[in-house]
């Protein structure tokens, strides 16, 4: 049973709180849950990663959770992924476990089988049903093929344990082979493996056993349990429960939960859930184990998890994006300063989206993460004066990068309030977290002393003075030449996303980016699913879990919307298919809830009273429309940069001023920040 130190008077006194484990003390109730980087496939990749969580374990993580070992060849996540079955592999993850432990922290590998989800011809399963997210079939596992894969998962955590990991978690969420074990959609057995609830919790049971004997006491186990499926046929709330008390008599200390699986028609992650949307699921196990439960999934601020814990949902929070956001994040927690936590926003653009396109994640808030090795977080060599021009994403990121290495910054700002085209995103659904962005440049202004001008546009003869000047002017909407584009029904996006222009009932919107999407979403009611009760009717989540799987319908049921909405690109692609891997398919089908029609091919010929008239495959359309928001695309505001190129001064261009494409935040923001360190 886990030991609890008394709260005392810290600004989280529950967050804060140490917690005794199996003679393990954890300084405080955050996990830094689990994450693949890539790091390990990255050349000197052991280097890479002990400064990787290293630096988590200065920030006060309480445990790491390191990202997933396969226990033996059939569970890699991929050819060349990371696995754990041979004892030379021990030096090596010594640097992980010595960097964290020099640092002040615990750390955890997970042992991760992928099952079915294996990017790789050989996977196996319980039952050889394939994946719908996989473009391989799985092999149905034999008895002797299951005796192997325990005994393979009890050397691993063996292993683990050699290496100076404090512990394991055992991977049995998310669809991997443990969950699949589990449930009847992918487990059809008809042996000691399959058939009622006991026999196919078997499998993970057993796993936690052999873990257990073959690490002895003064060793953590975690068990990360699928606390909600959100899949037909996953379990119900019955069989999770049972499965929970039968993983905590076979030596599991710590329950760790997952939400959904990846084939889930459910969102769990992104912007668009609302914070802690999820603890519901944790505190339902609660109350059937007496380990202590965590919570997991969109918890990103130190009051959300604060909140969870007091109420008695948790005993602790893991946040896995957010120590990417932040490595200092509990630091900062401690020390009573959550202005300064630069906070995960859930966009997936630079972490599993990254991952999912075979490239190393990062963070589009913090373009350190995963590349600590290359940043100097030392003070400039030289300090020098700097003007940045244009207070949105990428002049924010340079002006407080700079000041915190001590150049003196003034940053110029047109408008009359910071953020650029981040005041744009604000306006669509879910999309708020940007506040926190801004929260975070603002506190780095005003800790770096950076002088801030609003409502002034210098002119290229007020910068002479500055030894450099960083021109982050930004864009403005691309309008195309289609006859009557100065139709009085005509919109940019940018009028109707800052509230200066309003939409009628009909809608038609030229472009189908990501801006295209969010203005849909904006005009379609899907506002209205932004807390957390809307959310869960939204895509027909049971909270009861009373049905399996967790579902109350279907997720995809038709929803009403307020106006009529045809989104349509010149594209033949299809529409959205510029969007993000893990959040354009929840865009698309959250439009196609609420009736919003995608055409793409499309030829626009021309803009008058009766509405938008088009060509698709040859044939004449028109739209009618009340309202044409024009969604084509930006263009680059470089006519200072210019001046200043010409005039000799040292002037740099970054973000959209450099390259104008969508509202790229990510890249808007490394540039910033790497200028900022070249300066």
């Amino acid at each position: 049973m886990a030991r609890s130190t008394e709260p005392g008077h810290a600004p989280y006194p529950h967050l804060l709180a140490p917690l005794t484990v199996r003679g393990i003390t954890l300084r405080n109730r955050a996990i830094m849950g689990s994450m693949h980087t890539r790091l390990d496939m990255e050349p000197d990749g052991a280097r890479k990663q002990a400064r990787f969580y290293a630096e988590r374990a200065r920030g006060e993580a309480g445990l790491i959770v390191s990202g997933g070992f396969a226990p033996n060849v059939q569970g890699l996540i991929e050819p060349g992924g990371p696995i754990l079955d041979d004892a030379a592999q021990v030096p090596e993850l010594r640097r992980i476990t010595d960097a964290v432990h020099e640092a002040g922290g615990r750390i955890c590998l997970q042992i991760l089988h992928c099952g079915r989800y294996a990017r790789q011809p050989d996977c196996v399963a319980p039952s050889a049903v394939p994946s719908p997210i996989s473009r391989f079939a799985p092999q149905a596992m034999t008895g002797a093929e299951i005796e192997r894969t325990l005994d393979d998962f009890a050397a691993c955590a063996a292993l683990a344990k050699e290496a100076g990991f404090d512990g394991v978690e055992v991977m049995g969420s998310e669809g991997y082979l443990l969950n699949q074990f589990t449930v009847t959609r992918t487990n059809i057995r008809e042996d000691e493996w399959g058939g009622p609830a006991e026999s196919r919790h078997r499998f993970p049971v057993e796993v936690v056993k052999r873990v257990r004997a073959a690490t002895g006491e003064g060793f953590l186990i975690v068990y990360r349990i699928s606390a909600i499926d959100l899949v037909e046929g996953g379990a119900p709330g019955d069989e999770i429960d049972a499965l929970a008390t039968r993983i905590e008599a076979a030596g599991a200390d710590i329950l760790n939960t997952g939400i959904g699986w990846h084939e889930a028609r459910v969102p769990t992650i992104a912007y668009m859930i609302p914070r802690g949307a999820w603890r519901f699921a944790a505190a339902r196990l609660k109350r059937v184990v007496s380990i202590a439960v965590v919570a997991s999934n969109r918890i990103n601020m130190p009051e959300v998890a604060e909140d969870i814990l007091a109420s008695g949902n948790a005993d602790l929070v893991s946040m896995a994006r957010p120590f990417l956001a932040d490595p200092h994040f509990m630091r900062k927690a401690r020390e009573g300063r959550p202005a300064a936590i630069n906070t995960c926003i859930a966009c997936n653009q630079a972490c599993l989206d990254f991952i999912f396109s075979e490239r190393t994640a990062t963070c589009l808030v913090n373009p350190r993460a995963c590349r600590e090795t290359e940043f100097d977080d030392g003070p400039a060599a030289r300090p020098r004066s700097v003007a940045v021009v244009g207070g949105g994403a990428g002049g924010l990121a340079c002006a407080v990068e700079a000041a915190r290495r001590g150049h003196a910054v003034t940053l110029f700002e047109a408008g009359e309030r910071l953020g650029g085209q981040l005041n744009l995103a604000l306006a669509a659904p879910g999309k708020g977290e940007f506040n926190e962005l801004l929260r975070y440049f603002e506190h780095g202004l005003s800790e770096g002393k950076v002088a801030v001008r609003l409502r002034t546009a210098p002119a290229a003869s007020d910068l002479r003075k500055f030894d450099a000047v960083v021109v982050a002017t930004g864009v403005h909407p691309r309008i195309p030449a289609i006859a009557g584009i100065d139709h009085p029904k005509v919109v940019t996006y940018a009028e109707l996303l800052s509230g200066a222009r309003r939409a009628g009932r009909r809608v038609a919107i030229l472009g189908a980016g990501g801006i295209g999407f969010d203005v849909a979403e904006y005009l379609s009611g899907a506002a209205e699913a932004a807390d957390g009760a809307g959310f869960l009717a939204e895509w027909a989540v049971d909270p009861g879990i009373g049905r399996p799987g967790g579902l109350a319908g279907d997720p995809l049921a038709a929803r009403e919307s307020p106006r009529e909405i045809v989104l349509s690109q010149r594209k033949t692609a299809k529409p959205g298919d510029s969007l993000g891997v893990s959040t354009g398919w929840i865009l698309r089908n959250s439009l196609r809830k609420r009736g919003v029609t995608m055409l793409a091919g499309v030829a626009y010929e021309k803009i008058d009273d009766a509405g938008l008239h088009i060509r698709v495959g040859g044939e004449p359309r028109v739209i009618s429309a009340d309202t044409i928001v024009v969604c084509t695309g930006q263009e680059p505001n470089r006519e200072l940069y210019a001046e200043l190129r010409d005039g000799g001064a040292e002037v740099h261009l970054i973000g959209g001023a450099k390259e104008a494409i969508e509202l790229d935040a990510l890249r808007a923001i490394e540039d910033g920040v790497r200028l900022a360190q070249a300066l």
